[in-house]
């Protein structure tokens, strides 16, 4: 009898996207799907967990059908079933955990709760050109900014994290304030790429101190300063409006980087890991690939579909975690809208071969 190699669904619901895949222990991703609410929060200005939560109700179930199809699978192909525990909204994880839970007992199969942050920081190893353990993972997702460092999967210290606002926060709120609308840090990028250089400066925040935290509320606040001096929003034109843009976006990606180069000196690491949706951002990667090129390092990301939340880091994370033993849930679930990274309970040594898929 031909064994069947472990593939695993995973389910993604942490916040406004529904991210569904199927990772395969032999032949890596075998399918994923995703779909975004950014058109059902846009008249609001930013997410409404009500509705996130009934919109999740409504897409899970049909994705699945659609990437199993897609895939070629059946659900008897199905060896065990990984989503989103944490950290995220409550109403949003409690679908995709209820469905998930559901799905692993109905087909008789393992049910395994993934810590969001763990599965971004994981999210580079499904490339052809994998990253070698270990490595420094900048995490910039959301509500997070985190510098990692990462023996194995399972094996992580943390380094630095955002004491106020993260970036992805700092740029939505930033976004905001200059009328962008909602989703914010896309679109102010994009501003800031048609600004004038030099002719706004903002500090890079906590940058003239020891250590690795972030701070990125008082660049939000910079902005609102320069704005009201201004004589605000409605007052100024949009080459001021991208001039504004331009000097928030460097400052945070100057702080991104100088941290991230004080965080690989002190480690001695070489290797740099950026992963989350502000990573996607066009200046950061430039930046950090410059100041990884000048230390003889590498900086290394997921595809951009894979930098915003998705179900291919939940699979590919549950397929490890599968594999070392770990987190099979009963059916008692208990979604963790907050879950620092730092309790998650690590993987056995040797578990995993880095680049494997």
């Amino acid at each position: 009898m031909t064994r069947q190699p472990l593939r695993v669904l995973g389910i993604e619901t942490s916040c406004d996207e529904t991210g569904i895949a199927i990772y395969d222990g032999e032949n890596g991703l075998r399918g994923h799907a995703l779909h975004s609410q950014v058109d059902l929060h846009a008249v609001y200005g930013g997410v409404v967990p009500e509705l996130a939560s009934r919109d999740h109700i409504v897409r899970t179930v049909p994705l699945i059908q659609r990437v199993l199809a897609e895939s070629g699978l059946a659900p008897r192909d199905i060896g065990a079933v990984a989503y989103t525990a944490g950290p995220g909204l409550i109403g949003a994880l409690l679908v995709g955990a209820a469905i998930g839970r559901s799905l692993a007992y109905g087909w008789g199969v393992p049910a395994l709760g993934i810590h969001h942050m763990e599965a971004h920081l994981l999210a580079p190893m499904l490339e052809d050109n994998a990253p070698e353990f270990p490595f420094l993972a900048l995490l910039v997702s959301g509500g997070h900014t985190q510098l990692v460092e990462v023996d194995a999967p399972g094996a992580y210290r943390m380094l630095g994290e955002s004491i106020d606002d993260a970036a992805g926060e700092a740029f939505d709120k930033t976004a905001k304030l200059l009328g962008l609308g909602y989703p914010g840090g896309p679109a102010l990028s994009k501003l800031a790429g048609q600004g004038t250089p030099g002719r706004f400066s903002f500090p890079r925040p906590m940058t003239d101190r020891p250590g690795l935290d972030f701070s990125f509320s008082g660049l939000k606040t910079q902005a609102l300063v320069t704005l009201n001096q201004l004589g605000g929003a409605e007052a100024i034109d949009e080459q001021t409006r991208a001039d504004i843009a331009r000097a928030f976006v460097e400052a945070v990606v100057d702080t991104l980087a100088i941290k991230c180069r004080r965080a690989l000196e002190q480690t001695g690491l070489k290797t740099l890991v950026a992963a989350g949706g502000v990573s996607a951002n066009s200046q950061l990667r430039a930046k950090l690939a410059d100041m990884t090129a000048e230390l003889g390092g590498r900086v290394y990301y997921p595809r951009p579909e894979f930098c915003t939340d998705n179900g291919a880091m939940i699979a590919y994370a549950g397929y490890l975690r599968m594999k070392a033993g770990l987190q099979q849930d009963d059916l008692g679930f208990q979604p963790r809208p907050r879950w620092p990274l730092m309790e998650l309970e690590g993987m056995p040594s040797g578990e995993h071969a880095a680049g494997e898929k």
